[in-house]
């Protein structure tokens, strides 16, 4: 009787006071900075998306009938053209194969973007996204009909290809993947460690 009263009831119900671990407290963490980074990601996506489809609407209709314009002299022109091909003009005759092209590669991207945990791994996918994206709308939805879309170009700087928003995506988002790759940043965000050499001092 005497231990039957003296035995403690919180033992049963597992509701000590002392401090209990949490051992779902480092998977959630996770999760909570995964779907983080999703959500900056799909941000910068559709912003620059948007934005490079509001140039390309207001390229049209203000640079239709007009030749060259200048905006920082010669350094900057607006100048409206169509391009059938890829980068530098290059497959002008095979249009709708650059499409299925993109198409795979915004899948692709989609998927990687998946394991990003850092801001500037995000910035990146996410501009990556936009730029193919972008492209990839002129490609499907404007003349001469989908997959056979012309992509519109609109941004001249001296000797250089004619290029758009889109392309400034692209070339941004390249640059940051160098840069992270330099860096030894994978997508998860932890730099490789280095080992040191062998038989060297602690």
């Amino acid at each position: 009787m005497q231990a039957a009263r003296g035995a403690s009831l919180t033992s049963d119900t597992g509701s000590g006071s002392g401090p209990n671990p949490e051992p779902n407290s480092e998977p959630n963490s996770g999760v909570t900075t995964t779907t983080s980074r999703a959500g900056l990601i799909l941000a910068i996506a559709v912003l620059a998306w948007g934005i490079d489809l509001a140039t390309k609407i207001v390229a049209q209709h203000q640079l239709a009938d007009r030749g060259p314009v200048d905006v920082i002299g010669s350094l900057l022109r607006l100048n409206l053209t169509r391009n059938p091909g890829a980068a530098f003009s290059a497959g002008t005759s095979i249009t709708p194969v650059i499409s299925v092209f993109a198409c795979v590669a915004l899948v692709v991207v989609a998927l990687v973007a998946r394991r990003v945990r850092t801001t500037t791994w995000a910035w990146a996918i996410g501009l990556l996204l936009a730029g193919i994206a972008g492209n990839l709308t002129d490609r499907l939805f404007r003349e001469p009909g989908p997959l056979r879309g012309h992509v519109v170009d609109f941004l001249e700087l001296p000797h250089w290809p004619i290029f758009n928003v889109a392309d400034i995506c692209i070339n941004v988002a390249a640059a940051l993947i160098i840069l992270q790759s330099l860096r030894s940043v994978p997508l998860g965000g932890r730099a490789r460690a280095q080992t040191p050499p062998a038989g060297a001092d602690s």
